[in-house]
């Protein structure tokens, strides 16, 4: 066959997979069900401005797509799977805002249309007032990791940006990141590795603390920052982990010993006291309330590791703050006790509004993305009371959270895709603390984007611009050891 007959062959059958998936829907056969569409989008809430619901319909040659607003517009989609444009998308749900957009759904299979039942995605009131998220990607493993980073997502778009890779210097692990009230004006994160260090960038001015101080005994880790941005409060960790030898279990993580702190970065002071660095307890991520005058942290009693690791268990207390002389109150109150119920309460999150501590609740430990019964629990500080967040909840680990600073969105991670990979989900909270349905982070082509990824995504956090990060320097700042120290006061 000649070249140029194989062109016109190609071409040809370019053009009529083309032609089959952009035809009018005629006598379509009416399907008594929902179509099950991936992600799983039907009856969530989103933000006006979050990115395109793109979805794929099992076993379709081709997919239609018509999404009306109860407010008025509309857009047509036909393809291999519906994918929105971008500022179509933004026009309709803007328009909607406080409606609903009904979505009309037909696939065409062995030459025949069918067409299911409509479903509806509601448009919240409540803005989601931030840029995009922040997060750690990393494929799972144990002692040894592959490409990993900290990256961001701006959430009205598909674009992903790298802060800082591994792949930058050899043998680096990055982790434990922070902005001060989802402003990354004030940034932290930690670096283990043969060059550690945990680094602060604040108004543009970046510099690198000794990733250990000896009267510590260990590293700066888990951050959180006073919402003045005068102090970042920390935990240092002695932190081990063995394996499991049951098929259902992988790893456990401990800590031999754990105290927590409030660090300065003007005068470079680590503030501790007694009561956060007992002996007998382990205590351990620290966050301070959104007045700045409590901090909040999980306290556990040491037990004999790692025979009695399932004896591990975190109670949720507070202590009090005072901002303008860096002092402790006298006493600590354990305002939610997990250890009563058999449980463990790990990753304490307070809303920016000061009504609410979302934490996760687990049989024991506190590296609850290792834990498949790990789920989501909401502490109510004005009433005392906690409950389990059923409606967002899965049979799967549900973990790390954080909230948006209007305290009306919520992003965590979930393994209820596969049980393996950990991806990001949003969830909207109402005005009495009601959870609206997961909905699982948007992306361009989600079906090839999440089958084909091999990282999960952890420690995410929102972000109301985006983070200015010179990453050449900071990797080239990283190799050269040059570490600021830090002093006990």
């Amino acid at each position: 066959m000649k070249k140029n007959t194989i062109w016109c062959w190609v071409i040809g059958v370019g053009c009529w997979l083309m032609a089959a998936c952009t035809t009018n829907v005629e006598n379509a056969a009416k399907v008594d069900k929902q179509p099950e569409i991936y992600p799983d989008y039907i009856g969530v809430t989103i933000p006006a401005e979050i990115a395109p619901l793109n979805f794929s319909l099992a076993d379709a040659d081709c997919v239609d797509v018509v999404v009306k607003g109860s407010k008025g517009g509309e857009l047509h989609v036909q393809g291999d799977e519906a994918d929105f444009d971008i500022a179509d998308w933004h026009q309709l749900t803007k328009q909607n805002k406080g409606g609903q957009l009904t979505f009309t759904v037909c696939a065409l299979q062995n030459g025949q249309w069918q067409q299911y039942n409509d479903f509806t995605v509601s448009v919240s009131t409540y803005a989601l007032e931030e840029w995009g998220l922040t997060y750690r990607r990393i494929a799972p493993g144990y002692e040894v990791f592959s490409k990993m980073g900290l990256y961001q997502r701006n959430l009205a778009t598909f674009d992903e940006y790298p802060i800082i890779e591994n792949t930058q210097v050899p043998g680096m692990c990055v982790n434990c990141h922070a902005a001060r009230q989802t402003d990354p004006s004030k940034f932290v994160f930690h670096v283990r590795g043969d060059h550690g260090a945990t680094m602060f960038q604040m108004d543009g001015k970046r510099e690198w603390l000794k990733a250990s101080n000896e009267q510590l005994g260990g590293s700066m880790v888990y951050p959180y920052w006073h919402p003045s941005g005068k102090y970042c409060a920390f935990s240092t960790n002695q932190t081990r982990q063995g394996f499991h030898m049951v098929a259902h279990e992988r790893i456990e993580v401990f800590d031999l010993s754990s105290d927590v702190f409030v660090y300065n970065p003007t005068t470079h002071e680590i503030i501790k006291d007694s009561l956060l660095s007992t002996p007998d307890w382990s205590e351990n991520s620290p966050v301070f309330s959104p007045d700045g005058h409590t901090l909040y942290y999980m306290t556990c009693k040491q037990q004999d590791y790692p025979m009695h690791y399932k004896d591990e268990k975190y109670n949720l207390c507070r202590i009090s703050f005072a901002p303008e002389t860096g002092k402790y109150g006298e006493k600590v109150d354990t305002i939610f006790n997990a250890v009563a119920m058999g449980k463990s309460l790990t990753w304490p999150r307070p809303s920016y509004d000061g009504k609410y501590i979302l934490f996760t609740l687990m049989d024991y430990g506190y590296f609850s993305i290792w834990h498949q019964e790990s789920n989501q629990w909401l502490l109510d500080l004005q009433t005392g009371e906690a409950r389990e967040l059923k409606e967002i909840n899965s049979d799967k680990a549900d973990s790390y959270h954080n909230w948006n600073i209007n305290s009306h969105w919520i992003v965590f991670t979930s393994r209820r895709g596969d049980g393996l990979y950990s991806h990001l989900y949003l969830a909207c909270v109402d005005a009495k603390g009601h959870f609206s349905k997961p909905f699982l982070l948007p992306q361009r082509h989600p079906k090839e984007y999440y089958e084909e990824s091999i990282f999960s995504f952890n420690v995410p956090d929102f972000t109301k611009t985006k983070v200015d990060f010179d990453a050449y320097n900071a990797g080239c700042e990283i190799s050269s050891d040059q570490r600021v120290e830090t002093k006990v006061k």
